[in-house]
């Protein structure tokens, strides 16, 4: 045991040089997109105390059953890793004073950590990039979300690989009568039922719906529609949230089985999904969740959010091959023998100082100039520089161009930085 090498927690995933530039370009997307809307960023703790999860998502769903990491810490309180980030936005909301009798359109960025069986496209930490709004009553604020994703499909150039799903809910009385009606009609289908749908019929019937085993689709698309049972100020809102879609001109789909993993979920519901990564094929989810803030012990808020998988986000963009050329070489390879080291790296720093946006590496290795210019080749740097005993002598710097068939030059000390402005501008 005391031998075995150290690895990454099952399902925890590192994330390495080679992959970050994809990132960090999906993620300047989104915040261009979200502040351009007016959005603000919220940031909150990764640790909560558990009771915040069982008040908010439900002491009967699979989260908080079978997938929260939580334990107790030296003074005897149970905390746990956040599952999700709504929870944790409303619980600081509250806390801070945000959200009575105001409005909020907020943002948050960060990892989230569930207990499942990890496979593709579903890992015990994952990263989410989650939006919420309190204060707005209206399906505008909710077709707003909508406009907000498909800028941001279109923006990745994936828009052709997403569906939008959507549903409504209902209010908590509506969703109660229904419950009922459905546990009636899959009581009568109980050989049917897998022993997951058995587990479910007694918890969370709802979630039979969301089965993904092909065996009970028959049974499940003849089950009752909680769309049929809305009263009237459901589904006003539900057919305004359609007419704003359709005068928007975004596709979508009714999908009466959608109905969310979360208890705190009310009236309308959506899902961007894909074909393109299998079974694991939601990209982006949310919906309203009305009730949350007066159950987390504020005052009654209308609101509703979504939250968006940065994996599956990515995934999605590599399977589809939609990633731009991301720049991630350096502009200037700077190099220096042990007499002009320090002079290198100062030189270095006035370059940075005077054009912020090239990318300028030092080589802090020296050695023998041929293993230099090896590593300034592999660098991808267009130029680079060189100082040694006799250019510090003699107050220059050689240039040599590695990418172009070009002499090499010298140009004197004081004039390099107005030698490389002019050659990158």
């Amino acid at each position: 045991m005391a031998n075995r090498s150290l690895q990454a927690v099952k399902g925890m995933n590192d994330v390495l040089p080679e992959q970050t530039p994809i990132w960090q370009y999906v993620e300047s997307i989104l915040r261009q997109v979200v502040m351009s809307y007016g959005y603000r960023e919220i940031r909150f703790p990764i640790l909560e105390y558990t009771d915040l999860f069982h008040r908010a998502v439900g002491k009967v769903t699979d989260i908080v059953e079978k997938e929260m990491y939580t334990f107790d810490d030296r003074n005897g309180d149970s905390l746990t890793l956040r599952p999700e980030g709504t929870a944790g936005c409303v619980r600081a909301g509250i806390e801070h004073s945000l959200l009575y009798h105001q409005v909020q359109r907020l943002w948050y960025f960060g990892p989230l950590f569930r207990h499942e069986r990890p496979q593709k496209g579903r890992f015990r930490q994952f990263y989410q990039w989650g939006v919420e709004t309190f204060g707005m009553m209206g399906p505008e604020i909710d077709v707003e979300l909508i406009l907000m994703m498909a800028r941001v499909f279109k923006l990745l150039n994936i828009d052709d690989f997403v569906t939008l799903q959507i549903n409504s809910l209902g209010t908590p009385a509506i969703r109660k009568a229904y419950r009922e009606k459905l546990v009636a009609y899959f009581l009568t289908s109980m050989d049917q039922l897998d022993e997951d749908s058995r587990r479910r019929l007694e918890t969370n019937p709802l979630r039979i719906l969301d089965s993904k085993n092909p065996e009970m689709k028959k049974l499940i698309t003849g089950a009752p529609k909680l769309l049929d049972m809305l009263d009237e100020s459901a589904t006003q809102h539900f057919d305004r949230y359609c007419e704003l879609l359709d005068e928007a001109g975004i596709k979508y789909d009714i999908n009466p089985c959608l109905v969310r993993g979360l208890d705190y979920y009310s009236h309308v519901v959506f899902e961007w999904v894909t074909d393109s990564l299998g079974a694991q094929g939601t990209v982006c989810a949310g919906g309203r969740f009305d009730g949350l803030v007066e159950q987390l012990g504020g005052d009654a808020t209308p609101a509703a959010g979504f939250a968006l998988g940065m994996e599956r986000l990515i995934a999605l963009i590599e399977a589809e091959k939609r990633l731009p050329v991301l720049k991630t070489t350096s502009d200037i390879y700077m190099m220096s023998d042990e007499h002009a080291s320090a002079h290198i790296l100062l030189l270095a720093e006035q370059i940075r100082e005077a054009m912020p946006a090239l990318v300028v590496q030092v080589d802090c290795v020296g050695g023998q100039w041929k293993k230099q210019f090896k590593r300034a080749d592999a660098s991808g740097a267009h130029l680079a520089l060189i100082m040694g005993e006799q250019e510090l002598k003699d107050h220059t710097v050689a240039v040599k161009y590695l990418r172009e068939k070009r002499e090499q030059e010298t140009v004197e000390l004081d004039d390099i930085v107005a030698y490389i402005n002019a050659l990158f501008e």
